[in-house]
């Protein structure tokens, strides 16, 4: 989806609203359904912002046991959009080759970086045992093994007192 910002960017107090969905070529995460992105350009006494948020829901697979479950987030967006910049290497605005914006790669790299760095399926996931019994479903009946790198001080430990 393409914003027309020319007449945005020459009219302080304009804004202009959006809302749409993420087109599918953006399919490398298992949405469950595209995700709906809803917002605003706001043209603020000069200073052009992008304000919304991204409605994401993800079907995953939780990193401690292993079980499927639905991720559901609403990702901020919130950038300031310029069409020319006096210091090229200021990562704090977003530069505009032209007046029509297409926000979908802003938005795609807004939800990439808004993902957890480990997908659980709640925060006090108690993962699996070693035998392969999730630990939130019950405890398994395998003896816990203990650490083969502490045998020697277990084994010392175990010996009669001299």
């Amino acid at each position: 989806m393409y914003l027309e910002l020319a007449s945005l960017f020459e009219n302080p107090g304009m804004s202009v609203p959006f809302g749409y969905r993420l087109p599918a070529r953006y399919d490398e995460l298992p949405f469950v359904c595209a995700p709906e992105i809803s917002g605003q350009v706001k043209n603020r006494t000069g200073v052009v912002t992008l304000e919304g948020r991204a409605k994401v829901e993800l079907c995953a697979a939780c990193d401690r046991c292993a079980a499927g479950f639905d991720y559901h987030d609403e990702v901020p967006l919130l950038h300031t959009l310029v069409l020319s910049l006096n210091d090229e290497d200021n990562s704090d605005f977003i530069l505009l080759e032209s007046s029509r914006f297409c926000p979908d790669d802003l938005v795609w790299d807004d939800i990439v970086l808004s993902l957890p760095t480990k997908m659980l399926c709640r925060p006090d996931c108690a993962g699996l045992c070693t035998c392969g019994q999730n630990l939130n479903e019950g405890a398994c009946a395998c003896k816990p093994e203990g650490d083969p790198r502490l045998a020697k001080l277990k084994q010392l430990l175990d010996s009669p007192a001299i």
